[in-house]
């Protein structure tokens, strides 16, 4: 199907630019992004992935301040 298409100036560059890298006529790259373009459009939204942090806490009298000593208590002595 022919028709004109007015294409903003930073598509038609982007547009050109990708057509100049690929070698592909500038009528088949508009066609590539327009196809992958719609078919993304029909994909659902995906749910955003949410950590839920959970405090475990560390043994009394302990802190992070002293990263060493902490993994020997946690670990042993032999933890190297």
């Amino acid at each position: 199907m022919r028709t004109t298409l007015t294409l903003d100036d930073d598509v038609a560059s982007l547009l050109s630019k990708e057509a100049r890298k690929s070698g592909e006529p500038f009528k088949q790259v508009v066609n590539r992004f327009l196809r992958l373009g719609l078919i993304a459009s029909k994909q659902p939204p995906r749910k955003p992935f949410v950590v839920k942090p959970i405090d475990l806490g560390l043994p009394s009298g302990m802190s992070y301040d002293n990263v060493e000593e902490l993994l020997e208590f946690l670990e042993g002595p032999e933890y190297r």
